[in-house]
């Protein structure tokens, strides 16, 4: 989604009911606290009362962890930047990822809120289940650990400059997806498939424009 202005203050107004805009809001520690538990819970299952091989826990939970990159990318690419249509189908993407882009710098909306978050995630659990059966106890962690690590470092890259050297293509290429082309430079947690798929920036050929990342990032506490 274009728009004219990018908001550098306060943040999106998704509903007039105060209530569901409450719902519409979250805090990274928060999801962590209902995810971790469940990771523990389904490992823990998986070696004592499923009796699977350490072995096969680590290979099928990795295998979660990569599929989530892959399902980031996809979502990401064909759901949040789906063009709408519709004045009800502008309104479901703005809703979804769209406010994100107009308003960079709220840190209530990087992450799902809990309640679509966990709908979601239930549906998700039950389909993989389906699948693979026992198998998605140990998949289906590794699946939410990657969208936990994605969230929190979406949220890294907004706050800070990247910590490490080896670190600031990741961070430079969603910058670049923000003010330069939303239709590239869809990995967040990765850039792995926008490598494969052809959607990667030419890093060695963007100027970085210092200020428009300056209004990307997250205003310092005073």
């Amino acid at each position: 989604m274009k728009f004219e202005k990018i908001h550098n203050k306060g943040q999106a107004r998704l509903f007039e009911n105060p209530f569901m805009e409450a719902l519409t809001k979250s805090h990274p520690l928060v999801i962590w606290g209902m995810y971790l538990p469940i990771i523990v819970n389904f490992l823990f299952r998986s070696g004592s009362i499923l009796e699977f091989t350490l072995l096969t826990i680590t290979l099928v939970f990795i295998a979660g962890l990569l599929f989530w990159s892959l399902f980031e990318y996809v979502a990401h690419r064909f759901l949040f930047h789906w063009i709408p249509k519709t004045p009800r189908s502008t309104k479901f993407v703005y809703t979804l990822h769209g406010n994100h882009h107009h308003y960079p710098r709220d840190r209530q909306r990087l992450f799902m809120p809990p309640l679509p978050s966990l709908l979601i995630a239930t549906t998700l659990f039950l389909l993989i289940r389906l699948s693979m059966g026992s198998y998605v106890f140990m998949f289906f962690p590794g699946f939410v650990l990657g969208y936990l690590l994605y969230g929190s470092m979406h949220y890294a890259i907004h706050a800070w400059n990247p910590p490490f050297k080896w670190m600031k293509p990741l961070w430079r290429n969603h910058h670049l997806h923000h003010y330069k082309n939303e239709h590239q430079g869809f990995g967040v947690s990765s850039t792995l498939w926008d490598h494969v798929f052809g959607t990667m920036f030419d890093l060695h050929k963007e100027q970085e424009d210092q200020e428009k990342v300056n209004a990307l990032m997250f205003e310092k506490k005073s």
